[in-house]
């Protein structure tokens, strides 16, 4: 059984490089971690930080267990709310995980069908779609999304901006980060549309819209992968960062950069732990998904190696 793994290892060229780049093993199996204990955070959370019945205000601002004035019950301390911090830091994880999955997952299949469409058809909707992609470049994705978050906040009734307010974040996040895969199917579309067997399907009469998802978006996924895999903590940050500002996810809804903002408020007056935990989380996170982006970007690309 062993060899025969080490022989599928040693014929598929990207499993192999992964078998060999300890530091790829290691940031896999932080995320591994990370991402298990946010989905499984129903079962292995000490408290349910959205039950309001599960912390007491007597408790809050308790240090961790191991500091003078801890309590054994919360092992990293609590908030300002008295809520446990470890559990906040996995459900603020998952929800946190959550909007950056659904928001880049919206900005790839949105950009590569744009660029695919784009790069294949070229002409006046390829220069509209790219003069578009220049604009929104010269602006910095945060301030993207705050002007969507802010246009529907302005748009939605006010009583819903609570419960609708994942499906704005993940809008807001995923027009932001569009741009890199429309660029990216874009230009790999306009090597392949030039191809031999591009050219005998659309010979053989093929529908485009064919030619484009048969033939030609599996041989662009590989730099498309990568690009997914490196926005992902782009995308967590962004919404880390609107949390923080205070337009992102509601406050009863603790995501990491909730939990931050609120440390930020206790910093300078001893309690360190309600923001060091959340930030060192995602920064952990945040470098462990990176890291996992350039190893597919250099093992997929020959020329980087």
């Amino acid at each position: 059984m062993i060899a025969r793994m080490r022989r599928y290892a040693i014929e598929n060229e990207l499993l192999y490089l992964f078998l060999h780049n300890r530091v790829a093993q290691l940031a896999a199996l932080i995320a591994i971690v990370m991402i298990g204990g946010a989905v499984l955070a129903d079962f292995i959370a000490p408290t349910d930080p959205y039950d309001l019945a599960s912390y007491d205000l007597l408790d809050s601002l308790l240090p961790p267990s191991w500091s003078e004035g801890g309590d054994a019950r919360f092992f990293i301390g609590t908030d300002d709310q008295g809520r446990d911090l470890l559990s906040a830091i996995l459900y603020g994880t998952r929800l946190s995980l959550t909007v950056g999955l659904l928001s880049i997952s919206f900005a790839c299949v949105l950009g590569v069908s744009v660029g695919l469409t784009a790069g294949y058809l070229g002409g006046r909707f390829d220069a509209f779609v790219m003069r578009i992609a220049d604009v929104q470049l010269s602006l910095p994705a945060i301030l993207t999304a705050l002007l969507i978050d802010g246009i529907a906040r302005g748009i939605l009734p006010q009583q819903s901006h609570d419960d609708l307010m994942i499906v704005v974040l993940t809008v807001a996040i995923g027009l932001s980060l569009w741009v890199n895969f429309a660029r990216t199917a874009r230009a790999s579309t306009f090597v392949e549309k030039n191809k031999e067997y591009v050219q005998a399907s659309e010979i053989m009469g093929m529908h485009p819209v064919r030619v484009m998802l048969v033939q030609i978006l599996p041989n662009i996924l590989g730099p498309i992968m990568v690009i997914l895999t490196v926005d992902l903590a782009v995308a967590i940050l962004l919404e880390a960062t609107l949390s923080f500002l205070g337009v992102g996810v509601p406050p009863n809804q603790p995501s990491l950069g909730t939990l931050i903002r609120i440390g930020t408020e206790y910093l300078f007056s001893g309690e360190w732990w309600i923001v060091a935990f959340p930030s060192l989380t995602l920064i952990v996170l945040i470098v462990s998904v990176n890291v996992l982006g350039d190893f597919l970007r250099d093992a997929l690309n020959p020329k980087l190696r």
